[in-house]
This record gives structure tokens, C-alpha cells and sequence, in this order.
């Protein structure tokens, strides 16, 4: 069974120790919720498991293999949704997601198509797909944003917080298709400040691995 792990993670930003000694594991159809206190480190785990930063210590490993042989390879199994929804305001909401169904799903033009039209209806923005980015509002930007995972096929989503600026329809939307993704055996590693945490998911409190700070001596 496929597995994404990690062990004895630490994390320094600037001078200051986010976390140590962190371990996860989620497998095939698993889903893995991050959860902590502001400044914990859940969006820089995720930017580490994205292979967008490097940990200070520790091992990352998908089946055993250390991503860190083969960078490229780990990251075209995932796709990683952070913040920032990085929409290109002068292209449409087709042209956008066509960008990455085409760069990141192969195939022909004709499959490309057909998988951004669909991840954009999966998500309720068929109806925008001619609208320029610069004309859609926070949620409209976040559900394409999210598209993005629906418009190439990869093993492993990996999601900051991603129902921020969505109403209960694309909250709804969210869920659904990370249930999908389960079922096809596909891994899901998502950060969030509460709501309804996905069936089965294991849960990982980053507050759990920050730093021991000692007593300054006497």
C-alpha cells in the first residue's frame, strides 16, 4: 500500500524552533488533518511535504524512498494549495485551470479540455469560465484555486486551510472531492481551524511536537 511518512521533522524559521521530532504517516485512501494553535507550523509542514522548503532535520519518505533523492518526482505526485489562490488576472477562469490540466496532466488538448471543464463544475464555476480573474471575488478565486487539484490526476493533495473565504456550497464541494479522491486511493493532507474534519481522517495536533524550552539556571 502506498505511504507518505515522516520522521524526526524539525523546522527552524528565522532563529526560532517551529517544531521537532514531528512523525506522520498517511496511506492510500487516508486523509491527515493538521491542527494547532496559530504559529505552530501547520502551513510550513505542509510547504515542507510540498518539497517547497527543506526541514532542519529529519526524513520524508513516500514508500520508503527519501523524496529528498528525487525531488522532481516527488512533486509530481502531489498537488499543494496554499494561501494563495495565484490566479492570473488577466486570463479566464478556463484559461487558468487549462493551464494546469495541460501543464501537469499530459495527454492531448482534447483531455485537458475535458478535465478543466469538469473540475470547474465540479467546484460550481462552469457558468465563469469566460470571466477574467480580476473580476471574481474571494470564494470564486478560492474554488478555482482548488480546481486545480481536479485538473491532473496525482496521488496526493496537500491543502492550506482550504474552505477559507468559501460559503457552505463549496465547503460542500471541498468535501466531496476529497472523498473521491479517497475512494480512488488517493491521500489527502489538509490543515484547518476547526469545522467537520473528513471521515476516518487521523488527526496530527502540531502543538503536540513544539519545542522543549528550558529553565534559564537559577
Amino acid at each position: 500500500m502506498t505511504e507518505f511518512s515522516g520522521s524526526e521533522l524539525a523546522c527552524i524559521r528565522g532563529e526560532r524552533a517551529v517544531f521537532a521530532r514531528l512523525a506522520f504517516r498517511v496511506r492510500a485512501g487516508g486523509a491527515l488533518v493538521l491542527v494547532g494553535p496559530n504559529g505552530s507550523g501547520k502551513s510550513t509542514l505542509l510547504r515542507l511535504m510540498a518539497g517547497l522548503a527543506r526541514p532542519a532535520a529529519g526524513i520524508l519518505a513516500w514508500d520508503g524512498a527519501t523524496v529528498s533523492e528525487d525531488p522532481e518526482e516527488h512533486r509530481s505526485r502531489l498537488h499543494y494549495v496554499g494561501h494563495a489562490d495565484a490566479i492570473k488576472p488577466a486570463l479566464t477562469v478556463e484559461e487558468n485551470l487549462g493551464f494546469w490540466a495541460r501543464y501537469r496532466g499530459g495527454g492531448s488538448s482534447g483531455d485537458a479540455i475535458s478535465r478543466t471543464r469538469a473540475a470547474l463544475d465540479a467546484f460550481g464555476i462552469g457558468r465563469l469560465a469566460d470571466v477574467p480573474g480580476r473580476y471574481l471575488s474571494a470564494g470564486q478565486k478560492r474554488r478555482l484555486a482548488l480546481a486545480r487539484v481536479l485538473s491532473a490526476p496525482v496521488p496526493l493533495w496537500l491543502l492550506d486551510e482550504p474552505k477559507t473565504a468559501l460559503d457552505a456550497d463549496a465547503a460542500t464541494r471541498v468535501d466531496a472531492a476529497i472523498a473521491r479522491h479517497r475512494g480512488d486511493g488517493g491521500m489527502v493532507v489538509v490543515s484547518m481551524h476547526g469545522g467537520r474534519l473528513p471521515d476516518g481522517a487521523d488527526t496530527l495536533d502540531l502543538a503536540d511536537f513544539a519545542p522543549q524550552t528550558r529553565e534559564p539556571p537559577c
